[in-house]
């Protein structure tokens, strides 16, 4: 069973389609990037993915649950770092940890405290906190109850190089035992090193879904231009 599965998704807002019929699945044991220009309508399909919007017509499922006839069975089978988490400020990581393991039913906060890596900061206030140290306590909400898929939204920004590093070996070690990780990031490097596949989106239309290891010498960054150039044209 797919643990993502998107089928023929479609959203308008008014007469104006952002989202054409995009269809892609994620497997378990597979990290897929998501990867666009800036408006090719990833957000919106992650948005529809995790509960937030309804499409205008066609499916999503996350872990064999159709999110949008059963979104609350859904977010049971999901972990989600939004583009900008909402967190909050009056707790502190490690109690904000323990609301969440709470919420779902039990979780390993020793391994999402270990991924945050923030030491003794783990018992300051959240409103303390820089963007990076406030990214990594979201990316350690969205593990603890330790879900077989995880759904990052630019879940890499704001961190330092030896945070992003932990975090990559992390989601590679979860994928390595079964989970599966959907990760939007405009960072090709990263695609490159850390992604089993990319599913590129140009103007609200799957226009490659590839494995990496399958791109070539050229690289990422050519197809990436070649793809967004011809749905302009």
């Amino acid at each position: 069973m797919s643990a993502i599965v998107v089928q023929a998704l479609t959203k308008s807002y008014g007469a104006t389609e952002v989202l054409h019929g995009i269809s892609f699945t994620v497997e378990p044991g597979e990290l897929v990037a998501f990867i666009g220009h800036n408006g090719a309508g990833k957000s919106t399909t992650l948005k529809i993915l995790t509960g937030q919007l309804r499409p205008s017509s066609g499916s999503v499922s996350v872990g064999g649950v159709d999110v949008l006839s059963d979104p609350g069975g859904a977010r049971e089978k999901f972990g989600y770092v939004p583009e900008d988490p909402a967190l909050y400020d009056y707790l502190t990581c490690r109690e904000f940890l323990e609301l969440v393991a709470e919420l779902r039913g039990g979780g390993d906060l020793d391994a999402a405290l270990g991924l945050a890596a923030l030491g003794d900061d783990a018992d300051r206030l959240i409103r303390e906190y820089s963007q990076g140290m406030r990214r990594r306590t979201a990316l350690a909400a969205a593990v603890v109850g330790k879900p077989g898929v995880l759904v990052l939204d630019e879940a890499l920004n704001g961190l330092d190089p030896p945070s992003a590093a932990r975090v990559k070996s992390f989601l590679r070690a979860r994928c390595d035992e079964g989970s599966a990780v959907l990760l939007s990031t405009h960072v090709l490097e990263t695609v490159e090193r850390v992604a089993d596949r990319v599913v590129m989106l140009a103007h609200g239309k799957v226009v490659a879904d590839e494995r990496v290891a399958d791109i070539g010498e050229e690289g990422l960054e050519r197809l990436f231009l070649e793809k967004i150039g011809e749905s302009v044209s």
